[in-house]
């Protein structure tokens, strides 16, 4: 069948911002359809309102617009744009949703346009459970029994007839959302009652509890012509009861019947054909070992988080296919090097692939970490492997969690076995080592599989690896025999955890299996539907098939492994870029990572891909084996920061800003000696190891003081603290985490504006594309803080100081390639906070609202050595932007309804929008939108602040009187605003009886909240009121600043309404340089 001629634009709708059950996955589909769609020649018009990713950079589709994601910002891109055809199926749950409300609304056929690859009516009977349920009953294919609820005393008769446990899972939402398994009548009117409001039909699904079965998956993708291919069969070693987003996973399945396995493709076969998806769908089945039961769960229509993994573990580039297929193109059409056409395409790897996921329980105090029926992860990584063994040690190894095999987990060692088993009962992210525990401890793997219900097959495996822990813990102190050395490497014990076993260096043991000849050898994964191109895994069970080329020279570029909050898209986004820019230059480029998610991990990213943890050992390896020019360590964030100077040591050539130079801006006296020496002022400091010395340092400088560990991303362990007793229990605390590292505090400037600056710089020059600034005042995360870019409201001599401090900073370190540099200004002076010579979180927000391409200038500059070629910095104009971009970060508080969703300096945030436009206001009204809180135009506003934000409070009263809100607010704050001829209706706090505020919220009389938290130093606590808000989808801003901007935000929209969208390419041609004086 040929491609379609009916259709030349092609609408994609992105999936928005990143946030837990939808991650950068979506950003690896939607980029891959760009480049299949574009190939065949079709124009395309891209919508996202996600800055950090590839895909809304300006190359990638022909018009890019980073707009909010809802209906009305989509027919004001309909309208201006004309496409003929919308392909929904790549974008997520977002981008299915809002095609089907476009549908409903009338507004695809208002502007005749056609919907390829799936099909409205087939999103209905994917994800409404009504429609589904029909169409399985019609097909005769079981499901888990279960009935249709749209109140709560509906619910409760249903669960009644079905037996408790049973699962409720709301219709139209993703990683679970709202969802749960509930025991008894008081836990269903909790869920469902949060179950019927997440739901976008109102409709919440109650079923029988299928817990301890078997969890399955198959991957399927269909043609037009209804021809049918498997790409991946994957098996859940987490049984039922945990969202397969957090449940460990192999493929192919290792412990699943060839009969069980040809049932369930003949019945996804049938469900997919019924549905009529073209490309790929992902089916999820459970299977009851006892009674052989299978049932279908549910199916997602589209690129789902199983679709990544299933691309990467079988090197089936699903999305691209899918993109192809949806043009009308069919599987016999695309030729492949493998099986001669995608048609004959069977699963038939030799290898096994583990998926293991990354959490961020730490992050949120007051969150029980325990798993269930709503996601909860927040990254996830992939390994490959010869066998079992060997990749699931790879997996451990690949988290980055400090941890390199299953065992030597100081809290788990202390526990005894019965301690070990009870915590076994729920689910939670130590499961798997809590289980390695018990078996060290004598439990027995029947014990386990009882408890867990996780398949025996598996905790035999589990239970070997303990044998032969124990065996080898017996050498300790030494190596032991080069018999049990090359077997425990075959059974993927890594080097540093066999040091760690042994306590002997890790260089011993690597020299002595080298000497052996037990290396590692790689082996590739074939990419179907190309001639020949592979992506490589490392194992000690095969001889190497790993040719190397040797024409041009090779740079190595090392990833950031997988994602977490405080590294996530965003350094993904810097090492594609380096990788294009390394290959224009003429360089071969090779990238080391192991998370499935991601760009950096697309087979033709780079021209050769190594899908292998980011440990010392690995990376060795590969370096020894490619032999490249040098490698870069400064685009993936934290991860290959923290391996440069172990890779430095055994001779590897760190290209960029030499890794002391890292060191020194981590190290706070020496860098505030560098700082003196320039005349640079800095907040005043110290550093402590102990509670006496923090005491001391803290009655020097002043409270309040900002304490946090050296060498951290995303503000891991950051407090600001008020007094004595709160700095005594945080060092108590921040002891344990970093003995060896001592603890920076620093005097916290109050309501200092914060600002930051990125910076590319080639040692001698440096070049400032614009200040970006805070919404929220100090003490507030980078990350976390709404900022305008380029700046308002610093006056244009700071704005000067500001690039002449980073020009001086950047050339007295010598930093060579980008560099991020956070300030902060209290009373009209600039304080330097801190510097990051690498690349930064910002480098996306700024590249993109600058028009500047930041990660290729740095590339050329890291290689200038080698190619000998001019720095590009001095050439680099000065631009007058006439636009602001307004970033807004988006938080995962409503998976986690136990936590205060207050923001301080630890980051919390998943991921962030963009709002563009010519109004500050605007801009930071759209980037609200785009996080799904709207702000309101009319009604309520409540203003309750603390004690310092007092003073501010009038003038945004003043704000919200003029747009024409009703006001109401707490004691003070009430006085304070009626003293200034605000009117203003007093409303109780909590403790001061009823009705009070909670009611008000809870009744839904309250629009907008203005609520300032009241900080460690108030005996009466504050959170209920924002929990109230997170619960009620109120929006709540929890800083002054921020208010300011909402007033604003609001007032010019009332005004002009909802203003003009333009494309990124139409805005970027309305900058102009500024001429040199």
């Amino acid at each position: 069948m040929p491609q379609r001629t009916d259709i030349h634009k092609v609408l994609i709708i992105g999936s928005g911002p990143i946030i837990i059950g939808q991650a950068c996955e979506f950003d690896y589909s939607g980029t891959q359809a760009c480049k299949a769609l574009k190939k065949l020649g079709y124009e395309i018009v891209l919508v996202n309102s996600n800055p950090a990713t590839i895909m809304t950079d300006p190359e990638m589709a022909d018009v890019t617009y980073i707009e909010p994601l809802n209906r009305e910002r989509l027919e004001q891109i309909i309208a201006k744009e004309r496409p003929d055809a919308l392909l929904p199926n790549l974008g997520g749950q977002s981008g299915l949703n809002l095609c089907a409300e476009l549908a409903s609304a009338g507004i695809l056929e208002k502007y005749n346009v056609k919907v390829i690859g799936v099909q409205v009516d087939a999103i209905e009977r994917g994800e409404d459970r009504i429609e589904f349920k029909n169409a399985m009953n019609a097909l005769g294919i079981e499901m888990a029994r279960s009935q249709v609820a749209y109140t709560v005393e509906e619910a409760l008769g249903i669960a009644d007839g079905l037996g408790y446990p049973v699962v409720l899972r709301p219709a139209y939402t993703m990683g679970g959302a709202g969802g749960g398994l509930v025991y008894n009548r008081d836990e269903l009117r909790t869920v469902c009652a949060r179950g019927l409001q997440a739901s976008l039909v109102g409709q919440v699904l109650v079923e029988e509890s299928i817990l301890g079965w078997e969890e399955l998956e198959l991957e399927v993708v269909r043609d037009a012509e209804g021809n049918m291919i498997t790409v991946c069969f994957i098996e859940n070693i987490d049984p039922m009861g945990v969202h397969t987003g957090d449940s460990f996973c192999a493929a192919p399945m290792l412990t699943i019947s060839e009969e069980v396995r040809r049932r369930l493709q003949e019945q996804a076969y049938r469900i997919v054909e019924s549905v009529q998806v073209i490309g790929g769908t992902n089916v999820q089945f459970a299977h009851d070992p006892v009674s052989d039961r299978i049932i279908v769960i549910e199916i997602n229509p589209r690129t789902s988080r199983s679709s990544a993994l299933a691309s990467k573990a079988t090197g089936f580039p699903i999305a691209l296919v899918s993109a192809m297929l949806a043009a009308g193109l069919t599987l016999k059409d695309i030729p492949c090097g493998k099986y001669g056409t995608l048609d004959k395409y069977v699963p038939d790897g030799d290898y096994v692939v583990i998926k293991f996921a990354r959490w961020a329980f730490e992050k949120f105090k007051g969150v029980e970490d325990r798993l269930g029926t709503q996601m909860r992860a927040v990254g996830e990584v992939m390994s490959i492997g010869k066998n079992y063994k060997e990749a699931f040690q790879k997996a451990v190894r690949s988290l980055e969690t400090g941890r390199y095999g299953l065992g030597l987990v100081p809290a788990l060692e202390e526990k005894s076995r019965e301690q070990l088993l009870r915590m076994l009962a729920t689910p939670s992210s130590e499961r798997h080592f809590a289980m390695y525990e018990a078996l060290k401890k004598g439990a027995s793997p029947e014990e386990l599989h009882e408890i867990t219900h996780v398949k025996r097959w598996f905790i035999d495996q589990m239970e070997e690896l303990v044998q032969e822990e124990q065996e080898l813990v017996k050498s300790r102190g030494g190596l032991p025999s080069d018999e049990m050395l090359s077997r425990a490497k075959r059974d993927g014990f890594s080097d540093k955890y066999l040091s760690l076993l042994l306590e002997i260096p890790e260089e011993q043991i690597r020299g002595r299996r080298i000497s052996l000849g037990v290396e590692e050898n790689w082996e590739g994964v074939h990419v179907s539907g190309t001639p020949d191109s592979a992506y490589y895994y490392s194992t000690y069970n095969a001889p190497d098939k790993n040719p190397v080329n040797t024409e041009k020279p090779k740079v190595m570029i090392l990833g950031g492994g997988p994602n977490r909050i405080g590294q996530g898209i965003e350094f993904d986004y810097c090492c594609v870029h380096a990788s294009m820019a390394l290959k224009k230059l003429g360089f071969e480029t090779i990238i080391v990572n192991c998370n499935p998610e991601t760009v950096s991990t697309d087979y033709d990213t780079s021209d050769k891909l190594y899908f292998e943890p980011l440990t010392l050992e690995d990376v060795l390896s590969i370096y020894r084996k490619e032999q490249p020019v040098g490698v870069i360590a400064q685009f993936g964030g934290q991860t290959p920061l923290n391996l440069a100077a172990d890779l430095e040591k055994n001779g590897v050539r760190i290209l960029g800003t030499a890794p002391e130079v890292i060191d020194l801006a981590e190290d706070r006296d020496q860098f505030r000696a560098m700082m003196d020496k320039l005349g640079i002022p800095m907040p005043e400091s110290g550093m402590a190891t102990t509670v006496e010395e923090a005491l001391e340092i803290a009655r020097r400088i002043g409270y309040p003081v900002m304490v946090r560990p050296s060498y951290v991303l995303g503000g891991r362990g950051m407090e600001v603290v008020y007094h004595d007793a709160s700095l005594a229990d945080y060092m108590k605390a921040a002891v344990g985490v970093t003995p060896d590292r001592p603890i920076l505090i620093d005097r916290f400037l109050n309501h200092a504006t914060e600002c930051e600056a990125d910076a590319i710089s080639d040692g001698t020059h440096a070049f400032v594309p614009a200040v970006m600034e805070h919404i929220e005042l100090a003490g507030i995360h980078s990350g976390d803080s709404a900022c305008i870019i380029p700046s308002r409201h610093i006056s244009k001599e700071n704005v000067a100081v500001i690039k002449e401090y980073t020009r001086k900073i950047a050339e007295e370190m010598h930093v060579r390639g980008l560099m991020n540099m956070q300030y902060a200004i209290e009373n009209d002076r600039v304080y330097v906070l801190e510097a990051n010579p690498r690349a930064s979180r910002t480098v996306p927000l700024v590249s993109k609202v600058c028009n500047i391409r930041m990660v290729p200038l740095a590339t050329e500059i890291i290689t200038a050595d080698i190619t000998g070629r001019p720095s590009p910095v001095p050439g680099l104009k000065e631009k007058e932007i006439p636009y602001y971009g307004v970033k807004e970060a988006v938080f995962p508080f409503n998976k986690f309804p136990e936590v205060d969703p207050v923001l301080g300096p630890e980051m919390r945030s998943t991921g962030e929008v963009l709002g563009l436009s010519t109004s500050v206001g605007e801009a930071f009204f759209k980037s609200q939108e785009a996080t799904q809180t709207r702000l309101p135009l009319e009604g309520t506003v409540l203003i309750s602040v603390n004690r310092r934000d007092k003073a501010e409070v009038v003038e945004v009263g003043q704000a919200f009187k003029e747009a024409g809100f009703r006001i109401l607010a707490t004691g003070t704050t009430c006085a304070l605003l009626r003293e200034a001829g605000i009117e203003a209706g007093l409303v109780k706090k909590l403790y001061e009886g009823r009705p009070n505020v909670l009611d008000f919220i809870t009744n839904g009389e309250i629009d907008l909240i203005v609520n300032s938290p009241v900080g460690d130093d108030s005996e009466y606590d504050d959170s209920y009121l924002r929990k109230a808000a997170i619960k009620a989808k109120v929006p709540y801003m929890t800083t002054i600043a921020a208010a300011r901007a909402t007033a604003e935000g609001i007032l010019h929209v009332q005004k002009v309404g909802n203003g003009e969208v333009h494309s990124l390419q139409k805005l970027h041609s309305l900058i102009r340089e500024i001429p040199r004086p």
